[in-house]
């Protein structure tokens, strides 16, 4: 039996906390002591109690202290005291705006001055010397040491520069297809994305190219051209000519736009004699074009240059690219040209090839490493192509969101999405992004801290409401899918943005300010919002703003059908709820006895607080039991009607 508690006894609890500095020692708790204090305000000295802590709270050790912590106790050790002054003009600053994943301008700029000062130092791998008398273990073992040397050093960069680079290609065997391609092809064409090219170029390569062969030549194609504007083109022309690169301008979209419509003429059913004589026909062309006399050259250059006759910024047919590359081919060379094609994954390199040969004899796609092992293909009697696999070449990059907008890293994959759902944000305008998708982004005011740019959980929330995207169980705006469809658009060119050239004082807003007009939306937002205008004086030409904007976005048929059965008569969609209160009301509960009530019910409760008849008593009004005004009585104003018993009564 368990025997009584007794009132006397003290718990082990208790013991140790009366007991934990010995006997007596409890009594400083008692004593007040008196603090000077200073109120910076006035001047004034005055006295006040020193806070009460025990004795253990004083020796308690302190390595870590917050920024706040460590202020305020720096303030007490100096007899400072702090009063909390209520003012009119006192501002609530929002630093959410700023997404930690990019940069400021301050660190923009500190960035691109680390990366101009360790520019040298991008290289591609080498292939070590070679020869007949060098057997394959050999040359195996030499390019792993001379690609595990390159791979130390890019490592080292790193690291001690602090600096982010692209997801560089860490595969040997993708390094050898270059190698091959490079040591067989007469001319190298690395093909670059227009809206910037800077980015998916490698200098190195072609210092290589260089090294392997001085005889052998590059060329920069710039694909994707009919998404710049002829004056974007003009400005990127002028900076590759001073720095002395051979480039053209090329537009696979457009090349099969024109090869499915028709206009070449080369089919498959003419004979390869027609076709050598075409090609020695162009060559013959292209040299006569080259021997145009003094006088010739001095006319054309008097010509006024235009748009349509610009020779920098022509964005080249296919049959004038193949002119172009066999410029290139040797004198003494008693065979195919051959020619190498390089570049990122992405950039529409496969794409080129096809709108080349006029049939789709490589497989496009946008995933990157598509194209596993270089492969040849006979263009004709004299160029041979030589693709090599979509190669990420080693380049510095500001933040992992330019990577994923510029299509390096794949968008199914990221896992931080608010970095490049900002950067879209920022570079392309508000009245666009609303216009081109038909919504209408909530920001927030400058005035409350806002930056006048959308941030990223604004714009993302927007869309996936809009698109009707939430999440399961909290119903919340599904932002991870959102932002795949934006970037998506992004990197299609649906959402345009180019990079303006280096030093051409240009800044990104004013060189993309053309491709923000009414003629650059889709189809269906352009003919809704030239509808919603019909009546101003606006052609396509006008750039954006955010009063157009707001008429440029009608209802769709869509939202007219989620309104027209939210809203519908009768509907469980859209109703009025009474206040919480209401149901205790006087009128509430009567309202709640009638609703519960059935129709047998109903007419007797009508009948005793009228004192008439239960029979005299009809509801029967558009086939529902419901009743007009309270009641429906025979005899009484308004029109009689048909009562439930049949008999047909006078109006």
């Amino acid at each position: 039996m368990v025997l009584a508690k007794s009132k006397k006894s003290v718990g082990l609890g208790n013991t140790l906390m009366n007991d934990r500095f010995g006997k007596g020692k409890g009594t400083d708790r008692k004593r007040v002591s008196a603090v000077t204090r200073i109120d910076h305000a006035t001047g004034k000295e005055y006295i006040t109690n020193d806070k009460q802590d025990a004795a253990w709270v004083k020796m308690r050790s302190i390595t870590e202290q917050g920024a706040l912590d460590e202020f305020l106790a720096t303030a007490e050790l100096a007899g400072t005291d702090f009063t909390a002054e209520k003012m009119n003009n006192v501002k609530i600053i929002h630093t959410d705006q700023r997404n930690p994943y990019l940069l400021s301008a301050k660190e923009e700029q500190a960035v691109l001055g680390k990366q101009k000062a360790n520019k040298a130092r991008l290289t591609v791998p080498r292939r070590p010397h070679w020869d007949s008398t060098t057997t394959r273990e050999e040359l195996d073992q030499k390019e792993r040491e001379s690609f595990l040397e390159w791979r130390r050093g890019l490592a080292e960069l790193q690291e001690t520069q602090d600096l982010l680079m692209t997801p560089f290609e860490r595969n040997l065997e993708v390094w050898r297809q270059l190698w091959r391609v490079i040591e067989r092809s007469d001319v190298i064409v690395q093909i670059v994305d227009a809206r910037n090219p800077l980015m998916f170029r490698s200098e190195d390569l072609e210092v290589y190219v260089k090294d392997v062969d001085p005889k052998k030549h590059n060329l920069l194609l710039i694909n994707k051209a009919d998404l710049m504007t002829y004056k974007q083109r003009k400005m990127w022309a002028n900076y590759l000519k001073g720095e002395g690169i051979d480039f053209r301008f090329f537009s696979a979209q457009l090349a099969k736009e024109m090869i499915e419509a028709g206009e070449y003429g080369d089919s498959e059913d003419e004979d390869s004699d027609d076709e050598s004589d075409a090609g020695e026909g162009s060559s013959n062309q292209a040299s006569k074009a080259e021997e145009k006399k003094p006088e010739e050259k001095e006319e054309a250059k008097e010509e006024e240059i235009t748009e349509e006759n610009d020779p920098d910024t022509h964005i080249l047919r296919v049959d004038e690219l193949e002119d172009i590359l066999l410029q290139y081919q040797p004198k003494d060379l008693d065979r195919k040209l051959q020619v190498g094609l390089v570049g990122y994954p992405n950039v529409g390199k496969s794409s080129t090839i096809n709108a080349l040969i006029g049939a789709k004899k490589v497989s496009v796609s946008s995933t990157p490493g598509k194209t596993k092992h270089f492969q040849t293909i006979h263009l004709s009697d004299n160029v041979l192509l030589c693709d090599c696999p979509g190669l990420v070449f080693p380049n510095f990059a500001q933040t992992k969101a330019e990577l994923v907008c510029n299509g390096v890293l794949p968008i199914d994959q990221m896992r931080e999405y608010t970095a490049p759902a900002a950067l879209v944000a920022r570079r392309i305008p508000q009245p666009f992004l609303e216009a081109i998708y038909g919504i209408k982004i909530k920001t927030r005011p400058l005035e409350e801290g806002g930056t006048g740019i959308p941030t990223a959980d604004e714009l993302l929330d927007a869309y996936a409401r809009h698109r009707g995207y939430m999440t399961q169980g909290l119903g919340q705006p599904d932002q991870s899918r959102a932002v795949r469809y934006i970037l998506k658009d992004y990197v299609n060119g649906k959402l345009l943005y180019c990079e303006p050239p280096p030093g051409c004082g240009v800044d990104g807003p004013e060189f993309n300010a053309e491709l923000y007009d009414i003629g650059h939306l889709p189809e269906n937002r352009r003919v809704a919002m030239m509808s919603a205008l019909e009546g101003a004086d606006i052609d396509d030409t006008a750039t954006l703003t955010s009063e157009m904007t707001a008429l440029a976005l009608p209802q769709g048929q869509k939202s007219k059908k989620l309104d027209k059965a939210f809203f519908k008569a009768g509907g469980n969609g859209g109703h009025i709820q009474q206040a919480f209160h209401q149901k205790y009301s006087q009128q509430g509960q009567a309202q709640a006895m009638v609703k519960h009530m059935s129709g047998r019910k109903l007419r007797a409760l009508i009948a005793a607080e009228q004192g008439v008849d239960v029979k005299e008593v009809q509801m029967e009004m558009g086939g529902k039991k419901h009743f007009k005004g309270g009641m429906g009585l025979k005899g009484g104003k308004g029109k009689r009607r048909k009562g439930r018993s049949g008999n047909n009564d006078e109006e």
